[in-house]
């Protein structure tokens, strides 16, 4: 049965992975067994985060919004690590504002990092996908991809679009045993967390009665969600978001 969850001789190729979720996802796969090659702009922060990794981690400075260095990104990953078997797509920027006060450059600039810079990565991993018969797309989607959350229509925007790229890639890609599929998370423990809601308590019992399970999620809770729908264990799996929020999409 454990074999079933083994990511022995995978690689996986994480945007945003040096810290938050995208590093939670990587501790996941390396203790399944996989490679994992961590892309970011902080060379720093990748460096650190391969450090408590171990040996089967390697960083990547790199930026998906510059389009035109994509398909160089991908091939450098390739060298690092082997032949990209998995890939997340977990780069991203926030921005919490009235959508009335957003201008068009910051809404662009949500959207270019999220959809631009996924889809880019996403076409140029998956021409080596389709290639080999045979890969695993992951797209770190939100609960603003599935409910109303005010002060965020950029992000919701993007998060959004998630849900409809998974669609219409899985059923492209599906036929080549490439399959697509996202998480959805709800609030999970993080400094940016601790951050937004630690002066605020009001606005954490919000949040926690919001949350059937009445408590935030770990980093580990969505690794190990990646890890079974990257894993042979959902090989008949695709097309799928999986929220991963205690409840929270259910009850809002």
């Amino acid at each position: 049965m454990n074999s079933a969850f083994d990511l022995t001789g995978q690689t996986a190729l994480i945007t945003g992975g040096g810290t938050g979720l995208g590093f939670g996802m990587a501790q996941c796969f390396v203790a399944s067994g996989a490679k994992v090659v961590l892309v970011g702009r902080r060379k720093e922060e990748l460096d650190k985060a391969c450090t408590t990794l171990g040996k089967h981690a390697f960083a990547l400075v790199g930026d998906v919004t510059k389009l035109e260095s994509v398909p160089g990104l991908v091939d450098a990953a390739e060298r690092l690590g082997g032949p990209i078997t998995v890939l997340v797509n977990n780069a991203g920027v926030h921005l919490k504002k009235p959508a009335m006060e957003t201008s068009d450059a910051e809404f662009a600039k949500v959207i270019e990092t999220h959809v631009f810079g996924a889809f880019a990565l996403t076409r140029e991993v998956g021409k080596k996908m389709v290639a080999r018969k045979a890969g695993s797309i992951l797209f770190t989607a939100s609960m603003a991809s599935l409910m109303g959350i005010p002060l965020v229509v950029a992000y919701s925007a993007a998060k959004s679009a998630y849900v409809g790229m998974v669609q219409t890639l899985s059923v492209e890609l599906g036929q080549h045993n490439v399959r697509v599929n996202a998480i959805a998370p709800g609030w999970i423990q993080s400094d940016m967390l601790d951050k937004a809601l630690s002066n605020d308590p009001a606005r954490k019992a919000k949040v926690l009665g919001r949350t059937p399970m009445n408590r935030f999620g770990e980093p580990a809770d969505i690794g190990w969600a990646a890890v079974y729908l990257c894993s042979p264990a959902a090989k008949f799996v695709t097309g799928v978001i999986l929220p991963v929020d205690g409840g929270a999409a259910e009850a809002f």
